[in-house]
């Protein structure tokens, strides 16, 4: 008797998985959607579906890092010392709640994306500045602060951990890929930001 009842647990077990399966597949079949992914993230976070490589008749797409994709000879490079911080007190002073929290000099909030916002003096990087900062990603001036003076920038980051886990302290050069006009706009960033390419602004080289 109890063998006959393991039996019969074993085989309601396998039949159950049997019927899973069989949704799945036909779920798949339908939607068009593979159940097998491959998550890949770029040097800002942003996630990448790759679909599975074992999947037959799939074409898998390649990323690279940007600065292998960047051609930095195109454009102006600066040396500069860059640091990171964050829209809390322990970088602006401020708290949640105070109508200043995450706002940048420009107006704009704080934004951590393809193209972030970063903090620089304006007199050598004008408000709207676009740079690539290699191990960062493109930075846009929005912000200013009254320790970044000459060659400093502040980078920004969502959290603590994440200005001393990814970035810290670097002296490194930068590239300057469009230089600002001293204002920039939330219509500009979200623009910039909806590019389907990281790398579509082009400097002509100077002869």
């Amino acid at each position: 008797m109890y063998k006959n009842a393991t039996y019969k647990w074993l085989f309601r077990s396998f039949m159950c998985v049997l019927f899973i399966g069989a949704v799945l597949t036909t779920f798949s079949v339908f939607t068009n959607f593979p159940f097998s992914t491959i998550h890949v993230q770029d040097m800002n976070g942003k996630a990448f579906h790759e679909q599975d490589r074992s999947i037959p008749g799939l074409t898998v797409p390649t990323y690279t890092l940007m600065e292998e994709e960047l051609d930095t000879t195109e454009y102006n490079r600066v040396h500069v010392t860059a640091t990171g911080y964050t829209a809390g007190v322990e970088s602006t002073g401020k708290y949640p709640g105070d109508p200043a929290y995450g706002i940048t000099f420009s107006g704009l909030p704080v934004l951590r994306d393809s193209y972030s916002t970063v903090a620089a003096d304006p007199s050598v990087f004008p408000l709207g500045t676009v740079l690539f900062i290699p191990g960062y990603g493109y930075g846009v001036v929005a912000d200013t602060g009254s320790a970044i003076k000459g060659m400093k920038l502040d980078l920004y980051y969502d959290s603590i951990d994440d200005v001393f886990n990814e970035w810290g302290k670097k002296d490194l050069d930068v590239f300057v890929i469009k230089e600002g006009t001293g204002s920039i706009t939330q219509e500009e960033l979200n623009a910039l930001n909806e590019r389907t390419s990281y790398h579509e602004f082009k400097r002509t080289r100077e002869t």
